[in-house]
This record gives C-alpha cells, sequence and structure tokens, in this order.
C-alpha cells in the first residue's frame, strides 16, 4: 500500500540495507521501471533518484533512452516524447508531461544522461532520468542558425554570433560572424567566445556530428562542409563529406556517420533509397547492405527521416508514412553488422512499429541518452 502523505516513505526492502536495495533495482532494465514507479510512492522516489542513476553507472548496465521532440502544426511548440520499448511488444511514443514544451529554434544536445537546450538568448539542462530541468545562466552572446555537438564533455555551439571587434586604433564596432561557445557541462562555466574569419554569414550547415574528435559540419546542398578540431580550434574542408547531402537526422555508431538517403525527384521521394554509412577511416560512402527491400518499401515518399543510436551496434530509424489515409510515424530498430575488418556493413531490421498516430505531429529532432 502506499504511504499516505504524512507518513514518511518506508524502506523498499525492510530486511534490506538501502545500498543493497538500490543495487536491486539498478539492475533491473529500465523497460520496467514505469511499472516499478506504479508500485508505490517510495518505488517513484527511487526511479527519479540520482543515487540509482549513478549506480547503474557504477555497475556498467547503463541503457540508451531515445527521446523525439515533436511538433504541432503552425509552427506549435515541440514536446518531449519518450520511445517506451517493451519487451514482446510494440514499442511506443509516449509524451513527457513533466517536461515543459521547448523552443521551436532551439539547439538539443545529449550527454550523458542529460541533454542540454540553447535557444538563441538563453540555455537550461533536462535531467533525462528524472525529467527535470535546470536553467544555464551566463550564455555569453546571442547566436542564431546555430549547431551542437559535445566532445569531452564540452559543448560547442557553431552558429552566427553579433560579435565585438576592436581595430589597431582602438576603435570598436560589431558584426555578425561566424563563432564557437564552448560551455563545460561538469563545471556549468563558458568559455571565451572564439571568432571565425571568411565564412559568409547565414545558414551554411545542416547538421553537426563528432566522428572521432572532430565535429563534422553537413552542407546545405553540397557547399560548406567542415571538419572542426575543437581542442586546437582548427577548421579544415572536408570534400568527402561534401559528396552527399547528408543534411538532418544522422547519427555516429562506433565512429561511423549514419544516414537515410532520400532522393527527391520533384517532389517525390524515389523507392530506391537507401542508409548510406560513412567511414572516416577509409574517407568514403557505401551503402548499407541488406536493408534495400525494407527501405524501398517502407520509407517510400517519407517525407523525413531522422536516425538516432539505440544501443550498442543498433541504431532508430524514425520515418513517416500513409497507413489507412492518416499520417503516422514508424520506428525500426536496425542492428548493425561489419562483416569483414573494414569491409562491408550489414543491418537486419530487428523491429518496425508505429510509434506515433497523429498525423498533426512532425519530428523535429531525435536525441539519445545513456541511464
Amino acid at each position: 500500500m502506499e504511504q499516505s502523505p504524512e507518513q514518511s516513505p518506508s524502506p523498499l526492502f525492510p530486511s534490506l540495507p538501502d545500498d543493497v536495495t538500490v543495487d536491486i533495482v539498478a539492475r533491473v532494465p529500465i523497460s520496467r521501471y514505469p511499472t516499478l514507479s506504479l508500485v508505490s510512492r517510495t518505488f517513484r522516489k527511487l526511479i527519479a533518484s540520482p543515487k540509482l542513476y549513478k549506480r547503474r553507472s557504477h555497475l556498467g548496465v547503463t541503457e540508451h533512452r531515445v527521446y523525439a521532440l515533436l511538433r504541432g502544426p503552425s509552427n506549435g511548440q515541440p514536446r518531449f516524447h519518450i520511445l517506451h520499448r517493451k519487451p514482446n511488444s510494440t514499442n511506443r511514443l509516449v509524451v513527457v508531461g513533466s517536461l515543459p514544451p521547448m523552443s521551436p529554434h532551439g539547439t538539443f544536445v545529449p550527454v550523458g544522461s542529460k541533454t542540454y537546450v540553447f535557444n538563441s538568448l538563453d540555455a537550461l539542462s533536462v535531467d533525462c532520468a528524472s525529467h527535470t530541468l535546470q536553467p544555464i545562466l551566463d550564455m555569453p552572446q546571442r547566436m542564431i542558425r546555430k549547431l551542437g555537438s559535445a566532445v569531452d564533455g564540452k559543448v560547442y555551439l557553431i552558429g552566427d554570433s553579433f560579435c565585438s571587434f576592436s581595430d589597431e586604433d582602438g576603435t570598436s564596432w560589431e558584426a555578425w560572424r561566424k563563432a564557437v561557445m564552448v560551455f563545460d557541462t561538469e563545471t556549468r562555466t563558458w568559455g571565451a567566445v572564439r571568432i571565425k574569419h571568411g565564412l559568409p554569414y547565414g545558414a551554411l550547415w545542416s547538421e553537426a556530428v563528432v566522428l572521432g574528435d572532430k565535429i563534422c559540419l553537413g552542407s546545405y546542398r553540397y557547399q560548406h562542409a567542415f571538419d572542426y578540431e575543437p581542442r586546437e580550434n582548427k577548421w579544415e574542408l572536408n570534400e568527402a563529406l561534401r559528396a552527399k547531402d547528408w543534411g538532418e537526422g544522422a547519427c555516429v555508431i562506433d565512429d561511423v556517420l549514419y544516414y537515410h538517403d532520400q532522393r527527391l525527384d520533384w517532389g517525390e521521394v524515389a523507392p530506391e533509397t537507401a542508409l548510406m554509412a560513412f567511414d572516416p577511416k577509409q574517407s568514403r560512402w557505401s551503402a548499407v547492405k541488406g536493408l534495400e527491400e525494407f527501405l524501398a518499401v517502407e520509407t517510400y515518399k517519407s517525407i523525413r527521416s531522422n536516425l538516432v543510436k539505440c544501443g550498442e551496434k543498433k541504431l532508430a530509424l524514425f520515418f513517416t508514412k500513409r497507413r489507412d489515409g492518416n499520417d503516422v510515424i514508424c520506428c525500426a530498430e536496425i542492428g548493425l553488422e561489419r562483416r569483414q575488418d573494414g569491409g562491408e556493413i550489414w543491418g537486419k531490421v530487428l523491429s518496425c512499429d508505429v510509434v506515433f498516430e497523429d498525423g498533426l505531429l512532425s519530428i523535429v529532432k531525435c536525441v539519445s541518452v545513456t541511464v
């Protein structure tokens, strides 16, 4: 029986020390946590406790938790939805009611068990274990058209910022420039703004991912693909990445970049779509084998897709399709395997479910955290 509000929570297992109890629950798969939280107020408190997730991390039993930000029509604000992955059952996207709507212009960067949200003038962190928010103070300056990636616990925001300059004669002036702002997630402090001269103002990049120790910036229309080395603040053109319009919704698994290639032809999507992979060691693109028929049938005429890591050597492909005259959001979990050392990559569809049936909502961004 659940304790009344006047009573203090009783131990989960009175005959066991609290630390042993935490160890037991830490080993339970996260997919069982929603059921455990219904047992009592004490269980709900433990499921939301940072201590539990620290213990999971120490034991090495962390799992990937996938979120999709869904946005309504007429410029509605995105809401966090969690992918409930139930054993031997259908996966579903369920709104996280305790989290408020987010800005449609936000940049979302996962680091560990948190997702950092950066708007034009402010920022916050979302604890994905407890589903609570914490503001991030003292954002150095306004930044728009930005992308974000994390390297070694630091978030690098790259975009257009209104920067101040001083000439040799001491004259001060301001102008829009490409810039990099650095946020340290451990100390929750901002570093000095790094200004990049020589690049035009405006939307140059559609996606940012981390490959090795570099941030790779995907270009619009096969232009301005760059590698950014954050430790030394170095920029370099990447002609191999520029060969494909990998756009939004890409992800990285085992230092290989994946994106869903949907070839457009006068507004129609060709049936020969492909899951593409870029190996930075070989500096070349290749199609993932074994998925040709599935992608041709299931993602034909899909308007937009998103990839996100959902486990070891496993990704989730979110895409839209028409079913019984309605727009639905589907999620396919795909296992990945490299058949030979440095050879072809093969994919296997592990599951494919309709995870959201309200056609009024569309996917803005997918993020994966470890809890």
